[in-house]
């Protein structure tokens, strides 16, 4: 049985960061099979064994020509010239689904490889990653941003499911919205916990950032709280749809 019959995919990742083996790894536990993973630096190789043992080292356009999945697992500001590059070589294939993991990024970037009849998702997990087996724990607690066309968005939704997480449908127009809400909880929280360790070190607290880690997850968790009654109740239903008002900024349609 081939994999489109039994519903399982090749997999092909490009980029061997912290997040790109990850997902792959539960995927692959989800039972589709990794066809292989782009990783250039022996840092990248290592995580890619480790994550994914025995998996092909390829190169970029190896990975795409083998995969019925492609996932981009690269910086934001790499993505939309690795899809030009990729389309401008021939290597997107018609009814290849090809999903980017950017919250910066929505549909637009991957017109190229739609124009070359691939079919394109975008899947941001709203969660930061160490690019250890711990992320794949921290998933099943994990929400997963979904932007896809309309026909396509189930397909999006299993995936983020199958990886262990919850989808949340996004608007395209909502990208960006979503990109600064991330953003701001990501960068200001970690500047804060910054802060305050540098301030117990040098009242010379023995580690600092055990002392405070209680603290900050309480305090976290009582925002999250707070912030959530304001929003009120029935915002995101299990389905993974959003209703306004929304925490996105849109209706997610």
């Amino acid at each position: 049985m081939s994999p489109q019959q039994s519903g399982r995919l090749g997999i092909g990742i490009v980029g061997a960061g912290h997040v790109g083996p990850v997902l792959g790894a539960a995927l692959a536990a989800a039972g589709h099979a990794v066809v292989g993973i782009s990783a250039v630096s022996e840092r990248s190789r290592d995580r890619a064994e480790a994550m994914l043992p025995g998996a092909p080292v390829l190169t970029v356009q190896e990975v795409v020509e083998r995969s019925e999945l492609v996932l981009l697992a690269v910086p934001d500001d790499q993505l939309e010239g690795l899809v030009q590059g990729l389309a401008t070589t021939g290597a997107w294939q018609a009814g290849q689904l090809v999903v980017h993991t950017s919250p910066v990024h929505g549909l637009e970037v991957l017109r190229p490889a739609l124009g070359a009849g691939a079919i394109p998702l975008a899947i941001h997990p709203a969660l930061t990653f160490t690019g250890t087996t711990i992320d794949l724990v921290r998933l099943r607690e994990a929400w997963c941003a979904v932007t896809a066309p309309v026909p396509v968005q189930p397909i999006g939704q299993a995936l983020v499911v199958e990886m262990g997480a919850e989808p949340v449908l996004v608007a395209e127009a909502d990208r960006p919205r979503y990109a600064e809400a991330v953003a701001t909880a990501t960068e200001f929280s970690a500047a804060i916990v910054t802060q305050s360790v540098a301030m117990l070190a040098e009242l010379g607290v023995p580690e600092p950032g055990r002392v405070i880690a209680p603290l900050v997850r309480s305090a976290m968790d009582r925002a999250l709280g707070v912030a959530e009654a304001s929003v009120g109740p029935g915002t995101i239903d299990v389905a993974g749809s959003v209703h306004p008002p929304t925490a996105f900024g849109g209706s997610g349609a």
